[in-house]
């Protein structure tokens, strides 16, 4: 088997010591394994559970808004005021936990994000006021803020570089088999034959919880990345962590792995602070932070033009019973998951630059096309439907590669608060204003509010998908080092903002 051990040489800044290793090598050549398969299992699935919250807050909003149901709140007020503070919880935690993630490992953190996110969805089953429902949509999305920014940078440092883009779509694209799941649920939920109406959405919550606890169970075995521990003092931990992968893998392949290519030497240090954070995300790769930016404030746009108010367009526009819109929901919940699935390969084989500009531009194109066949009352139920499933086909592959652009295109030092800073900007910007101006929009039963809210959503896609155009990095097949080189390389990088 090929295995190389850290070597030290001599010390680095303020006593830090310096190290050769080829962990980053060693595991980007790694075959496609049980172990990958692990990883995926024990960190995406959390995506799907997600998917199935959102989702249902969506498609119970209205029998929540219902007498008897056991809170005094509005429908406008749960795709409003409950969906922003979620977002704004989300933002919050991105920040928070990110910081902790980048400074205390991936591991610890995406275990404690994942039973904050449990322990707040169970707290809003119990809601029995207005505030109470809201304070605990907040505390939910801070949870599960924190898990983009620990469970991204942990897939991207852990997984093989010929692998990477269309693994990291296809689990963030998995947020919508959560959602297909939810609209589902929600169906049996709201059927007053089956469920009460003050229960039914309640149990919809704890069925979240229970799922969530099962994935805990399995994300125990997930790893620290190696990448982390041999930057921060704790390369024999990391050195030992994946001679016993290489070993497994050999074992199950049944074939020597050939050795590693490259090393690389560096300083290890214990944490990295914001202002050094800060200069190289902004100093040194500007045309970075502003692709990073863009994607994330199209697609927040996009998506919440269509699916906060989702279920408020098919019962206002469509006389759709507010019992029946989980079945539309599903249908275009399923389009969102085929897109990633089916075009996730690309990302890696025709290249990063080409695939997200492309389905930012097309899914922005496609949905202006929808405003314009609403606004003249040209569809139905189904054909609505229909349109929203193929703009979501394209929407979702590009707003999954915005979570995979900024997750490795900045060094390794700081992935985490750059998933964290970029999610929480680009979706303060369109995920707090988008549901409060969309609600009024979608709610309002005028045809030209919505179209406009639409037209919105597309336009800033549009925007977005030109960005990458120009700005998107070539970052398929190619090592995390290469495409940013560590800050605590132990010489100068050689490029920055390329």
């Amino acid at each position: 088997m090929a295995s190389e051990v850290s070597r030290a040489s001599s010390p680095g800044p303020e006593g830090s010591s310096t190290v050769t290793t080829a962990v980053p090598a060693r595991l980007d050549r790694l075959p496609w394994s049980r172990w990958h398969w692990m990883i995926v299992i024990g960190l995406g699935t959390v995506w799907i559970l997600d998917g199935l919250e959102v989702t249902i807050v969506g498609n119970v909003a209205g029998r929540i808004a219902e007498d008897g149901s056991g809170l005094d709140i509005t429908a406008a007020q749960i795709t409003g005021v409950a969906a922003a503070l979620y977002v704004a919880g989300a933002c919050s935690g991105a920040l928070f936990f990110g910081w902790l993630t980048d400074r205390y490992g991936r591991k610890r953190l995406f275990m404690v994000t994942l039973v904050v996110y449990l322990a707040a969805t169970a707290m809003t089953a119990l809601s029995f006021e207005s505030w109470w429902f809201f304070l605990f949509r907040f505390l939910t999305g801070f949870g599960i803020g924190g898990e983009y920014a620990a469970i991204n940078s942990a897939i991207d440092e852990l997984i093989p570089s010929h692998y990477r883009g269309r693994v990291d779509l296809i689990i963030n694209g998995s947020y919508w088999l959560g959602a297909i799941g939810g609209s589902l649920l929600s169906i049996v939920m709201l059927d007053t034959d089956i469920f009460p109406k003050d229960l039914g959405w309640r149990l919809s919550f704890a069925l979240g919880v229970v799922l969530g606890l099962v994935i805990l169970l399995v994300r125990r075995h997930v790893p620290e990345s190696p990448r982390w521990q041999f930057i921060h003092g704790r390369g024999d931990e990391a050195e030992e962590l994946v001679g016993a992968v290489e070993k497994e893998i050999e074992k199950e392949k049944g074939v020597r792995l050939s050795p590693p290519d490259r090393e690389i030497t560096i300083h290890q240090r214990k944490s990295i602070g914001f202002g050094l954070i800060a200069k190289t995300v902004f100093h040194s790769y500007p045309r970075r932070a502003v692709l990073g930016l863009s994607l994330f404030i199209g697609q927040a746009f996009l998506y919440n033009a269509i699916t906060f108010g989702f279920g408020t367009i098919l019962i206002t526009f469509f006389d759709v019973p507010t019992g029946s819109t989980g079945y539309y929901f599903a249908v275009i919940a399923a389009g969102n998951f085929m897109g990633p699935l089916l075009l996730g390969k690309l990302f890696d084989t025709v290249g990063r630059r080409i695939m997200i500009s492309s389905t930012y531009l097309l899914s922005g194109i496609l949905l202006f096309g929808t405003a314009w066949l609403f606004d003249r009352g040209s569809l139905t139920t189904t054909t609505m439907t229909a349109c929203w499933c193929v703009v979501l086909f394209f929407a979702s592959a590009g707003a999954s590669s915005a979570y995979l652009t900024v997750s490795e295109i900045f060094p390794m030092e700081t992935r985490a608060m750059a998933i964290a800073f970029f999610y929480a900007l680009g979706t303060a910007a369109g995920g707090i204003s988008g549901p409060l101006l969309f609600a009024d929009l979608t709610a309002s039963g005028v045809v030209g509010d919505t179209v406009l809210a639409f037209q919105i959503g597309a336009g800033l896609m549009c925007a977005a998908g030109l960005v990458a155009a120009f700005l998107a990095v070539n970052a398929e097949r190619r090592s995390l080092e290469d495409i940013a080189e560590p800050l605590s390389t132990a010489r100068p990088a050689s490029s920055t903002d390329a």
